[in-house]
């Protein structure tokens, strides 16, 4: 047992949650909807990001949301910050040897789409590794060549558009395109990720997806619309805005994401 484990379950103290939910940049409120909420900082947690990101906590929180047990980690580190696409494997190879099962990851992101607002919320159906970077990389055995055809869950996607048809809550679907970051892209690049089939596009999701998979988990993700991407609307695309925004949808997908555990998970 890893010290990160050791001292997660001590923490714990009995508590078995089995779904984890990952928070993206400006989504951070959705933890004060916890009830029961035990906080762990990630400094006590060895192998946790250090992130250094506006708008990411960097803390694990356990209790109560929609009546289900959950582990929220509020923050996550990128591959822009360490250039290090595994940065999260440690942090996921935790929560799967404490009893975790599913993940849901939610992230803020750009869309290609005039009709998908600012402030809506897209359900990820599929992604596109245009960083081309993978956190698998240097795995030495052969549980490497993992299979990616139902990277996200059906059942669990399943419920979320259940969730937000009985709670009237818009839910957007499509493709998220991965950027390395942290630059935004470019309008030629934007229009190059149009043709190539995406839908959003981001700088975060697809590597933990890719180790969640890997580490036997079930995946769902959702983005928070906050802007339209580079060259849409000819203004400048800036990290304030994506704080500013990502509250908005963000009460939005808190919405269908409690409906979702109110209902059971699949």
């Amino acid at each position: 047992m890893t010290d990160a484990v050791a001292t997660l379950v001590e923490r714990l103290a009995g508590r078995m949650p089995k779904v984890a939910l990952v928070l993206g940049s400006g989504l951070g409120d959705l933890v004060d909807e916890v009830e029961d909420a035990l906080k762990i900082p990630y400094g006590d947690l060895p192998g946790f990001p250090k992130g250094g990101v506006t708008g990411h906590a960097g803390m694990l929180v356990s209790g109560r949301f929609g009546g289900a047990e959950v582990l929220l980690l509020a923050g996550r580190a990128h591959y822009y910050e360490h250039g290090d696409a595994a940065v999260m494997r440690p942090a996921l190879e935790t929560l799967a040897a404490i009893g975790i099962d599913t993940l849901i990851l939610t992230n803020a992101a750009g869309s290609l789409d005039p009709r998908i607002a600012p402030g809506s919320v897209m359900l990820i159906e599929d992604h596109i590794n245009f960083a081309g970077a993978n956190p698998l990389i240097g795995e030495p055995t052969d549980r490497r060549f993992v299979g990616l055809t139902e990277a996200y869950d059906a059942d669990l996607r399943a419920a979320l558009v259940r969730a937000a048809a009985a709670t009237g809550t818009p839910l957007e679907k499509g493709v998220y395109m991965w950027f390395s970051g942290p630059s935004f892209e470019t309008p030629a690049e934007i229009r190059m990720a149009r043709v190539m089939g995406a839908t959003a596009v981001g700088m975060s999701t697809v590597p933990e997806v890719i180790l969640a998979r890997f580490l036997g988990l079930r995946v769902a993700a959702c983005s928070v619309v906050t802007n339209l991407a580079a060259g849409m609307t000819g203004a400048e695309l800036s990290h304030e805005e994506t704080k500013e925004m990502a509250p908005l949808g963000g009460r939005r997908l808190a919405t269908i994401l409690r409906k979702m555990f109110e209902e059971g998970l699949p």
